[in-house]
C-alpha cells in the first residue's frame, strides 16, 4: 500500500517460517442511518460490533420502506427501515455513524440490504469519502 493514501488498514502480523510477514486489509468507511447500527445486526452480518464515529451526510432524506424480506425483520426486529434520497439541498442533512469495515465486510453489506437499496460513494460532512446506501429509485 501506499502510506500517502488517506485510508485505514489493519495490520495483522503473523508468523510464518520462523519470519514475520504483514497483512494489509484495506478498510472503507460505511455510512450507517439505520439498522446497521443496531448491535444484533452487526453481530449476525459482521460477526462483530463496528466502530464508528457520528456524521451527516449533506443533500439527503430520509423516508420509510417498508421490508418483506422476512430475515431481514427477524434480524433487525423491523419491518419498516430508512431509506434516504437525494435532494440537492444542503440544508438537508442524515445524521448516522461512519463505520470502518473491510471490504469483506462490505459486500457482507450488501447481502443484508435489500433490492430497494443501492450503494454508492458520496463525501460527507467530515469531508471524509465512503459508501452509503440510497434509494435506486
Amino acid at each position: 500500500p501506499s502510506w500517502g493514501e488517506a485510508k485505514s488498514y489493519i495490520v495483522v502480523n503473523s508468523n510464518l517460517l520462523k519470519g514475520f510477514y504483514w497483512n494489509y486489509i484495506q478498510m472503507a468507511n460505511l455510512f450507517s442511518y439505520g439498522t446497521l447500527q443496531l448491535k444484533k445486526v452487526q453481530i449476525e452480518t459482521f460477526g462483530r460490533k463496528l466502530n464508528g464515529i457520528k456524521d451527516c451526510l449533506r443533500g439527503y432524506k430520509t423516508k420509510d420502506l417498508i421490508i418483506n424480506d422476512k430475515n431481514i425483520v427477524e434480524s433487525s426486529g423491523l419491518d419498516i427501515h430508512p431509506i434516504i434520497f437525494y435532494t440537492g439541498n444542503k440544508i438537508d442533512c442524515v445524521n448516522g455513524i461512519l463505520f470502518d469495515v473491510s471490504s469483506e465486510e462490505l459486500n457482507k453489506a450488501d447481502g443484508y440490504e435489500v433490492n430497494e437499496y443501492k450503494r454508492v460513494k458520496v463525501k460527507f460532512e467530515s469531508k471524509k469519502e465512503g459508501w452509503v446506501y440510497i434509494s435506486k429509485q
